[in-house]
């Protein structure tokens, strides 16, 4: 069964198919045999089943009907599954909302809307709300203040509402901790000591017998005292506590906040009910702790991640946000969102293409690698296609916009949001064991409550109740996540791995498959000379024609044997093979002037001390009528067959050698991949590149499959496709690996890759160091262990005052003193160091 019914579109990917389309006389027809390949060795999706419904990456939205549009939203404060469903219902019950998808972990809604009923700003409006702040995702670039990010990710994060809402709660915690100091003074000085008296008659207690009573007066000014100041504390510094907590329990999906808020409004109303009936155990400063301390460690959460978003701003920019355009008037830049069908677009050498169109009246090289993937640059001739988002290295290019003219950066950028606002977040592993938990502490309360109003009466009963919020609710547990969190991800970034969100260590232990992107990934993704058959004479020629050229092969020629290469040039002839693995070698220690300088298109060619040097393709030397032997002949032969470039360089007539460019592979890629297969997980290759250029790949046992010639919207299908039935990681750097990064369960970018490639991902490595990826998988072994460690001695506040009250000798003293405890060991326990379970080198 076909992906799609439109015989003009790939079955895969859906693209429009071209005079190369593929059609396999089944009903099916392809854009290329990448796509061909994966449809046949993946099936036909549709005829799949998932184990469970969530579990299965989603595809690309269709789009809203005719007469609907779409906005996307940053949220601001969104951290849990709960979060989604609240801002999902309220989106919804707005007059004209069509439809509504959020997503937590990428922090974005997705709203399908009537305009002519309601305006994207009213919809803003809707979701800020409740301590929620929401705003378009395309004005990232208004919301930054002038300040500038790398990727977009970057530039929204650390935008003028995102430093607002971090500044808010900054001063929620400074607020804590003023009041929380000034409250706890008389706690230490007179009420612990009094509490004391009342257990223990040591005769250094004796003078605080009685020194703390709250009848008459005295009571009252301490209820208003206490009662404002802790309200400060547990309404302004826990607000994020408490309203995440009403969110949990209006969607009927409880997280940890609720059992916080459950400890601390239970002693703060136990306590305001104690003062009013004249008893000495007053919890206020419980009250304080649990508020201040949960807000305390969200601080250090958000200062960590803040410091993470820091570290992107030496990505590169991959999009272009003007072009300059040529008219009647001259030339003159524009805004990209200004050039029309038709209109002519300039492109200098080394610039990126902004809009996708056909080359007119020129000739040039581009880069397209960022976008389609394939490594080795192309030659455009007038009527060719270009694409936007590509580089030209060679030549200048003048481009007419197609005549709906998007670029093809906002394309991706259109689609990964989609699929970024439809990826739902599983609960967290504490949440789910909230949810387990609440209903126990709940209904805990409410037999206590009953049991005791039964036999002492209904003002024993609200007490016995409230106090058993407090006593029985694992508060520590919303401590305890984001204190283990803020750790690891410091821990990651000490590593080079900087990590968007909390979940992406859980799902990377879940991760049955990883995909890798070949260019620039498992290659360096830069020309380079891998071999050199030829004269050091001829290599010196060769070096002085190149230099003059602005082609890649023409620079990796010059990088390797011009003379900053660290080898005497003055080598024997007959020594015709030069090293280029590990070390530069030179073919001359001076540069050689070069008189009557050509450009052939194929090749270069100019007089270098008196000898006429031509340097290119065996074609161009066939043209010109040079000499080549058999020998030259096959050499070139088998070196196309590698995807490699086979440079042909010769003087006075006579071809003379073969120097052979491409992309190289990284040095531990094959340890990275057999370490992957050692864990029990499958490596899979996806490329733009030829099939050609692959053979390096197929070759490794630890690499089960390779598809090649494989196109952005087909690299996303595939990883769909692999995600049926498994937990997918995509490994990729540039933006044409954006939506595939984007479609995984989990997408990791390399510190190579393009801003596009880590807005999509869920973790940028910042070094471009592949060996970074299974260091991940180890820091996630080690945090899922520390996080599950974390959660097991929250409880130890629980197992310490639950004893003590069922024996009558619960007092503040007692529960502050468990409180304090857990928090020690919390603490202590999530600043332990990871480096003796997570490898991968400390990068500081």
């Amino acid at each position: 069964m076909s992906d799609t019914d439109d015989p003009d579109r790939c079955t895969l990917c859906g693209q429009r198919l071209a005079a190369t389309a593929v059609d396999t006389g089944d009903g099916n027809a392809f854009c290329g045999t990448g796509c061909r390949d994966i449809h046949r060795e993946l099936g036909d999706a549709d005829g799949r089943t998932d184990p469970a419904p969530d579990s299965r990456p989603p595809r690309p939205d269709p789009g809203p009907t005719a007469g609907i549009e779409r906005a996307f939203f940053r949220i601001d404060g969104m951290y849990s599954a709960t979060c989604e469903a609240f801002l999902e219902s309220v989106a919804e019950k707005r007059d004209g909302v069509v439809a509504a998808a959020a997503s937590y972990i990428t922090e974005t809604v997705r709203i399908d809307y009537d305009p002519d009923v309601v305006p994207p700003s009213a919809l803003e409006e809707a979701l800020t709300t409740l301590g929620y702040t929401a705003y378009r995702r395309s004005d990232a670039e208004s919301a930054t203040d002038g300040s500038e990010g790398a990727s977009r990710r970057s530039r929204e994060l650390q935008g003028v509402r995102k430093r607002r809402d971090e500044t808010f709660l900054g001063l929620r915690y400074a607020a804590g901790l003023l009041f929380g100091a000034f409250l706890l003074i008389p706690y230490v000085s007179i009420i612990y000591p009094a509490q004391l008296a009342r257990v223990f008659e040591p005769w250094f207690l004796e003078g605080f017998t009685g020194a703390f009573r709250l009848e008459g007066a005295g009571g009252f000014l301490f209820l208003r005292v206490y009662l404002i100041l802790t309200g400060v504390v547990l309404f302004f510094t826990g607000m994020p506590v408490l309203r995440g907590a009403y969110v949990g329990l209006r969607t009927r999906r409880p997280t940890t906040d609720v059992l916080v808020a459950a400890a601390a409004l239970g002693a703060f109303l136990y306590s305001t009910f104690a003062v009013f009936a004249g008893r000495f155990d007053v919890y206020y400063d419980l009250t304080v702790v649990i508020a201040a301390s949960v807000t305390a460690a969200a601080f250090y959460e958000a200062a960590i991640k803040k410091r993470a978003l820091g570290r992107l701003t030496d990505l590169t920019v991959s999009q272009v946000d003007t072009a300059r355009m040529y008219g009647s008037e001259g030339t003159r830049e524009v805004p990209i969102e200004d050039v029309t069908g038709g209109d002519e677009v300039i492109v200098r050498e080394g610039e990126r293409v902004p809009i996708g169109g056909t080359l007119e009246e020129s000739e040039c090289i581009v880069n397209e690698a960022v976008v389609t993937g394939e490594s080795l640059p192309v030659r455009k001739r007038d009527g060719d296609r270009i694409v936007a988002g590509a580089i030209v290295t060679d030549g200048a290019a003048v481009v007419r916009a197609d005549e709906r003219p998007v670029g093809g950066i906002d394309r991706l950028t259109a689609a990964i949001w989609d699929l970024q606002s439809a990826d739902h977040g599983d609960h967290r592993y504490a949440d789910r064991l909230a949810t387990r938990l609440v209903p126990l502490v709940c209904g805990a309360a409410v037999v206590a409550g009953l049991a005791v109003a039964v036999g002492g009466g209904a003002a024993a009963g609200v007490l016995a109740g409230l106090s058993t919020l407090f006593l029985v609710s694992p508060w520590a547990i919303g401590l305890a996540v984001p204190l283990s969190v803020a750790s690891s991800l410091e821990a990651a970034l000490d590593r080079g791995i900087v990590v968007f969100d909390e979940t992406v260590f859980e799902r990377l232990r879940g991760i049955d498959v990883v995909v890798f992107d070949k260019t620039g990934t498992l290659t360096t993704g830069e020309m380079a000379v891998v071999d050199a058959d030829a004269p050091s004479a001829a290599l010196a020629a060769a070096v002085a024609v190149e230099r003059r050229a602005a082609h890649p092969v023409a620079r990796a020629i010059v990088e390797a044997f011009g003379p900053t290469g660290g080898t005497d040039g003055d080598a024997d002839d007959a020594d015709r093979r030069h090293s280029v693995d590990g070390t530069r070698t030179a073919a001359g220690n001076a540069e050689i002037e070069t008189e009557g300088f050509e450009s052939h298109g194929t090749g270069v060619e100019g007089t270098v001390d008196g000898e006429r040097t031509l340097v290119g393709t065996l074609d161009l030397f066939v043209d010109r009528g040079w000499h080549v032997d058999e020998g030259i002949r096959s050499r070139v032969e088998a070196v196309r067959g590698t995807g490699q470039v086979p440079v042909v360089l010769g003087r006075e007539g006579t071809a003379e050698g073969v120097v052979v460019v491409g992309d190289t592979p990284r040095d531990d890629w094959r340890e990275t991949v057999s370490k992957l297969t050692d864990r029990g997980i499958e490596v899979v290759v996806l490329t733009g590149d030829h099939d050609d250029a692959t053979a390096f790949l197929r070759d490794n046992e630890g690499i089960s499959r390779v598809f090649a010639g494989v196109t952005p919207p087909a690299k996303a299908e595939a990883v769909r496709r692999l995600g049926a039935d498994r937990r997918v990681a995509m490994v990729g750097d540039g933006t044409n690996d954006a939506m595939a990064l984007s479609v995984a369960d989990l997408g990791l970018s390399l510190g190579s890759g393009t801003a596009m490639a880590a807005d999509a991902a869920d973790v940028a490595i910042l070094e471009d160091d592949i060996r970074s990826v299974e260091a991940a998988f180890d820091l996630a072994r080690a945090a899922g262990r520390r996080l599950e460690r974390n959660v097991a001695l929250a409880v130890s506040y629980n197992a310490i005052v639950m004893p003590l009250a069922l024996a009558g000798l619960l007092n503040p003293v007692f529960a502050m003193g468990a409180a304090v405890l857990t928090g020690g060991v919390l603490v202590a326990n999530a600043r332990r160091e990871l480096g003796s379970t997570a490898g991968g080198p400390e990068r500081r």
